[in-house]
């Protein structure tokens, strides 16, 4: 479920700093598309546009060259062939001892500046300091910015353009092809071996999930994620992911009555067990709790997919490109296979 973590959004600016932050965003500028003399060129020559899912077209004089974005969104352009454009990042991005985090992907994590790395982190001056020509990040609601904190949005929002790719209540083919459109605009070669072999195992990923649900009769998936009050059933009409597997056979729990922005159903642990499943598709972000975790929790142990041993992780923001999802996809694969009808 792509809600954000629960976590209180710290204050960026300590005491004292205002000051300082002022001067950074007076030297960069407000609209952050200019170029330092000297500088290295821009990805293309002439005017660069970009009509991304608010929907709003972006433009600039030249191709931009030195793009921030959600680490996610970093990744999935990463994917695509974007290197050297990618200067900065925000979100998860480095683990304990400075281990890249899993939505990172192939993002080298050393060469970008890290101005974040939680949610709610978002350092302006580094932001200012990269000299930022386009913003980059996820849209799962209407007009909403993911990881930037709404409290410093106004003040982000003035020194670069941005783009926003919706990542919610559409099947995850979309925001794929549009961030690899996205990436093609800015210099990646979309006919690039690594691009194409990505794609091809994407596509043949799909067709061996439909075959699987067609031989496994009926299996149904639960969608969900636990925290210590808490036990949560996605909406499988609201998540990139889930809709794509559902397109391709995957039956789905459909929880009766959502909440938190329409993603979930929130179940105390007593009634847990309201929506029998046979497999479960469980949350695999570090905010939610784990099998091991869970394991203290006497409803848990009492669902039967669990008494089975019918569980996958699922990676509730997966990343946006073919190299991406196809993993994702044939791990389902495998679950879905090695799963029987619990009644």
């Amino acid at each position: 479920m792509p809600t954000s973590p629960r976590l209180t959004r710290r204050g960026l600016l300590a005491a004292g700093g205002a000051t300082a932050l002022g001067a950074v965003l007076a030297a960069c500028g407000s609209s952050g598309g200019e170029q330092a003399a000297g500088d290295g060129g821009s990805a293309g020559g002439g005017p660069w546009t970009f009509t991304d899912d608010r929907p709003q077209t972006v433009t600039a004089k030249s191709t931009p060259s030195r793009v921030v974005a959600f680490t996610g969104a970093a990744a999935a352009l990463a994917d695509f062939g974007l290197d050297k454009q990618l200067v900065g990042v925000f979100g998860e991005t480095k683990g304990a001892g400075g281990k890249a985090d899993p939505q990172a992907g192939s993002l080298d994590v050393d060469k970008v500046e890290i101005i974040g790395n939680a949610w709610g982190e978002f350092s302006i001056e580094k932001y200012a300091a990269l000299r930022p020509e386009l913003l980059v990040t996820h849209m799962y609601d209407p007009g909403a910015y993911w990881y930037v904190p709404d409290e410093s949005k106004d003040k982000i929002l003035q020194l670069a353009p941005q783009v926003l790719v919706s990542t919610g209540r559409v099947a995850i083919t979309r925001p794929i092809e549009h961030y690899a459109k996205l990436a093609e605009s800015l210099g990646a070669d979309l006919k690039a071996q690594q691009v194409l072999d990505a794609k091809a195992r994407f596509e043949k990923a799909s067709e061996e999930l439909r075959q699987a649900v067609k031989a496994a009769g009926g299996v149904k998936v639960m969608a969900c994620s636990g925290s210590a009050d808490l036990f949560y059933v996605s909406n499988p009409k609201i998540s990139c992911d889930l809709i794509y597997f559902a397109e391709l056979g995957v039956e789905f729990i459909q929880p009766e009555k959502t909440d938190g922005g329409d993603y979930y159903e929130g179940l105390s642990w007593e009634n847990a067990g309201k929506y029998p499943a046979d497999l479960l598709l469980l949350d695999q972000r570090s905010t939610a709790l784990q099998p091991k975790d869970l394991a203290a929790k006497p409803a848990w142990g009492q669902l039967p997919a669990v008494k089975a041993g019918q569980i996958t992780p699922w990676d509730a923001v997966p990343r946006f490109s073919y190299a991406g999802f196809a993993p994702l996809i044939e791990r389902l694969t495998a679950a879905i296979q090695k799963s029987r009808k619990l009644s």
